[in-house]
């Protein structure tokens, strides 16, 4: 799927950072920018040797890191994780520490060790996510996303800005000019961000259309779709937008540095404003939020790709399965409970918890509701 014109030069320069980020791969890279291997080599080697003709700016990560953490203390940290599957990175901090190990690294070390080890179980800390002001460990993790305020264009239609914003790094990945706040217009760009970056673990979005709605579950056709793909979706609690902090401040630089004050012609021209002022928010502008850095030096691209097939999903030995029907409802141990329309021909799983009379409710890897046979 083709990206959306942008200056080429800008192209490059990501390409280039992307590329020669920690993990990076020039082939993942490569395909997802739409150029040869070859190419991108080039432009790296360009770029190290020289700069890009017409970039101010380059990158200041290292080739090398001599902090990086030791595969012997990375041994450790991960043993005694397996050993205690509940322990925390700041648990495990103090433990190493007082068995007299040394070159111990800090909690959020420890927990991109977590993560990079596939130690932290994404169902737990679905159901377990704080809703207060936060900071992921590490880049991908976690991606909010809304819609900017409608605004008037001078033909007399109206653009709604899209955005998605990564919470470790704050880089955003998009500010898209679209029509309507409709299905079809989001998945498209959606699709183009993922397939561009990678996939995120988790999104974070509000309870408004397209991705939440009045219903109990508070699910749509678009947060199955992510869900398909393996991406967690949280809802902000009702009228708290605050649980989406650091979306809400760029949407106020957004405001203030290219909509408050101007008229644009058409969604092309304010596209064009959005490419232009994202290049400048990721790549130029300090941030306070991350001790005055670019968002671009603390973002690297996700290792999951996007395929637009879903793969069939099993569900674990134990859990019963069931399958929505057309009104979006189940049956289960003799009762009726409605799950959801967006929700219809889908298999789901349900398995018991430790109180007596309720169930979790899942769909694939998340968790959707509980079921509760004691009633209120």
């Amino acid at each position: 799927m083709p990206w959306k014109e942008c200056c080429a030069v800008d192209l490059r320069r990501e390409a280039v950072l992307m590329a020669t980020s920690p993990g990076g791969k020039v082939s993942v890279v490569a395909r997802r920018f739409g150029v040869s291997r070859q190419v991108l080599h080039k432009w790296v080697s360009r770029h190290a040797s020289e700069g890009l003709p017409g970039l101010e700016d380059r990158s200041r990560r290292p080739a090398v890191s001599p902090t990086r953490t030791s595969e012997d203390i990375e041994r450790l940290v991960v043993s005694l994780r397996q050993s205690h599957p509940r322990w925390g990175a700041r648990k495990l901090r103090v433990v190493l520490l007082r068995r007299g190990h040394r070159g111990i690294p800090a909690e959020r070390t420890i927990t991109r060790i977590l993560h990079r080890h596939g130690l932290i179980d994404p169902e737990e800390s679905l159901r377990h996510t704080p809703w207060k002001r936060f900071e992921r460990a590490v880049p991908n993790d976690l991606m909010q996303m809304d819609f900017k305020g409608h605004f008037r264009m001078e033909s007399g239609r109206r653009c709604h800005p899209l955005t998605m914003l990564d919470d470790h790094s704050r880089f955003c990945l998009t500010v898209c000019a679209i029509g309507n706040e409709r299905l079809g217009g989001v998945r498209r760009e959606l699709t183009r961000v993922f397939e561009r970056y990678g996939l995120p673990r988790q999104i974070l979005t509000d309870n408004g259309a397209p991705w939440g709605n009045s219903e109990e579950y508070c699910h749509t056709k678009l947060t199955v779709w992510l869900i398909d793909h393996g991406i967690g979706v949280l809802h902000s609690g009702a009228m708290h937008p605050q649980t989406q902090g650091k979306l809400e401040r760029m949407h106020r630089t957004l405001k203030a540095d290219v909509i408050t004050g101007r008229s644009y012609r058409s969604l092309r021209s304010c596209q064009e404003a959005f490419d232009s002022w994202r290049e400048e928010y990721n790549h130029e502008r300090p941030h306070e939020g991350i001790n005055m850095a670019v968002p671009v030096d603390r973002y690297a691209m996700s290792r999951r790709s996007f395929c637009s097939d879903v793969s069939p999903w099993e569900y674990a030995p134990g859990m019963d399965v069931r399958k929505v029907d057309t009104t979006g409802r189940l049956r289960y141990k003799g009762v009726t409970w409605r799950i959801g329309k967006p929700f219809v021909g889908r298999r789901v799983g349900i398995s018991p918890t430790t109180a007596d009379g309720q169930f979790d409710l899942w769909y694939r890897h998340q968790w959707v509701a509980s079921l509760d046979f004691e009633g209120p």
